[in-house]
């Protein structure tokens, strides 16, 4: 996964769903999203309580979403993110973002035959600064 892999997803996607967002502050998904919606992206909770967090309404899955999602931004275990991904190529999402130490090369590479792009193990905070 290149440079432009990562600048494309950051400076294309608008609308991010963020798996495993809950209102607990002390969770990176909860300063990440905050960071995103920061930078003018539209967040979206997916987590099973489907509770709101900053404002956003959440949804218990991906499939419960009734709009379409350009990015989705991964914050689970690697054993489990490898069906998140699926999940986002049938929901029609644009790109795949695992965050860092989400790794599960199998999912990369369906994915990325799928006609997404794809971004592993790394922080959207930590990237569109850098880039």
């Amino acid at each position: 996964m290149t440079d432009s892999a990562v600048r494309e997803i950051l400076t294309s996607c608008d609308t991010w769903a963020v798996v495993g967002l809950s209102s607990n502050t002390s969770r990176a998904a909860y300063g990440v999203a905050r960071f995103l919606q920061r930078h003018g992206k539209r967040i979206v909770p997916v987590h099973p309580s489907a509770e709101t967090v900053h404002g956003e309404q959440g949804y218990a899955t991906l499939a419960d979403i009734p709009f379409p999602v350009d990015c989705v931004d991964v914050f689970v275990r690697s054993e489990l993110a490898g069906e998140i991904a699926d999940q986002a190529v049938g929901i029609g999402a644009r790109a795949v973002w695992f965050q860092l130490d989400v790794i599960d090369q199998d999912a990369y590479v369906r994915t990325t035959a799928a006609g997404l792009t794809m971004v592993m193990n790394r922080c959207p905070a930590i990237e569109l600064p850098r880039l």
